[in-house]
């Protein structure tokens, strides 16, 4: 969940990923930690954890299935706009590590295009915003963060939730 925009720029965030040995361009992003969790409430909290910003506008960029063939994985992401700073919290982990930054929409397209940016997430969140900005002229067409989110991933949670007597969330 993310995708934060905010005058042409879009925030990315450049971490370390172990299983492709590199650091790859993302936008930020986390796992719903709780059953039932408002998926817009998590990437509000992913965001300010990630890069100490929140938003005052929220809509739907483009549901994702991952890879259907092999899991239920699916992703929403958002379109985070007119951002302002908020306090993060010490970060922990992954995001000790992440460098941020703004980056212009063209340029960001380009990233994608020219294989700068991989992580699919990213990419399908970045095109969407690409397509809505240069078809519309503007943002008109998204999605409210209370529409219908048809594969929205359950099994997750519930093998954590079941593992750990639900004591304990998923990680975010």
């Amino acid at each position: 969940m993310g995708g934060p925009h905010d005058e042409d720029r879009v925030v990315l965030i450049h971490q370390y990923r172990h299983p492709v040995g590199r650091r790859l361009w993302e936008i930020p992003a986390g796992l719903l930690d709780e059953p039932g969790e408002d998926p817009v409430d998590a990437a509000r909290r992913e965001l300010a954890e990630e890069t100490g910003l929140g938003a005052r506008r929220w809509s739907v960029l483009v549901d994702v299935v991952l890879s259907p063939g092999f899991t239920d994985e699916s992703v929403r992401v958002f379109l985070a706009e007119d951002l302002y700073e908020v306090d993060r919290p010490a970060p922990e982990d992954e995001e000790a590590d992440l460098e941020i930054e703004r980056i212009p929409l063209d340029e960001v397209v380009s990233m994608v295009l020219n294989g700068t940016i991989v992580n699919a997430t990213a990419v399908a969140g970045l095109m969407a915003l690409a397509a809505a900005r240069s078809r519309m002229g503007g943002v008109g067409e998204l999605r409210d963060v209370t529409a219908p989110w048809v594969d929205r991933p359950d099994r997750f949670s519930e093998r954590k939730r079941s593992r750990t007597g639900g004591d304990e969330a998923a990680r975010a």
